[in-house]
């Protein structure tokens, strides 16, 4: 995955079509004055390397792509692209601010990053949403999506069990599926 994620990067942004000055203009940002290129995923799980929050979210989006046309071809690949994209970006912390600080020489416990506590503290939906309503408008589908990607897994997904847009339930699914399988064994 590590090897040709420019590639799919690339061709999955020829997507965005409605709303692509606004994601050039986040991109911008992202890509001068953050982390977003070489940001690890976690700090000690899945794709815990630099590069893996990039390499994470293409596959992401790749898998949701795949999933939406198969179950729910109505929804709109820039949709896909947005939401799986940018779903985790909040791991970038802030411009100036990385959310992970690698560590010279891994943890006991195998973790090789730290959380930056010069953050404000939440979420990593909340801080995503943050960043990316600052330059992309999002429908409400898309803004659910993103705050609740992890499902029923974490507290704040209970808020709408059973109440999910499709693209929240398409996101979580794709997120799920490229973590633990895919992204098994990186």
């Amino acid at each position: 995955m590590k090897t040709i994620w420019r590639e799919r990067y690339k061709h999955l942004l020829e997507k965005i079509i409605h709303r692509g000055e606004q994601v050039n203009e986040f991109l911008n940002l992202l890509e001068d004055k953050t982390n977003w290129l070489i940001a690890p995923a976690s700090t000690k799980y899945h794709l815990d390397r630099d590069g893996g929050l990039i390499d994470h979210s293409v596959g992401v989006t790749n898998t949701l792509l795949k999933l939406k046309d198969v179950i729910a071809p109505e929804i709109s690949d820039e949709s896909c692209v947005i939401v799986g994209l940018f779903h985790d970006v909040g791991k970038v912390g802030m411009p100036g601010k990385p959310y992970y600080i690698k560590l010279k020489i891994p943890a006991k416990d195998g973790k090789k990053y730290i959380i930056n506590k010069d953050l404000a503290a939440m979420g990593i939906a909340a801080r995503s949403l943050m960043l990316i309503s600052k330059f992309i408008s999002l429908s409400d589908d898309e803004a659910q999506a993103i705050a609740y990607h992890d499902g029923q897994y974490i507290p704040e997904g209970k808020i709408v069990a059973h109440r999910e847009s499709a693209l929240t339930l398409l996101l979580h699914y794709a997120d799920y599926w490229t973590s633990h399988i895919l992204e098994r064994g990186e």
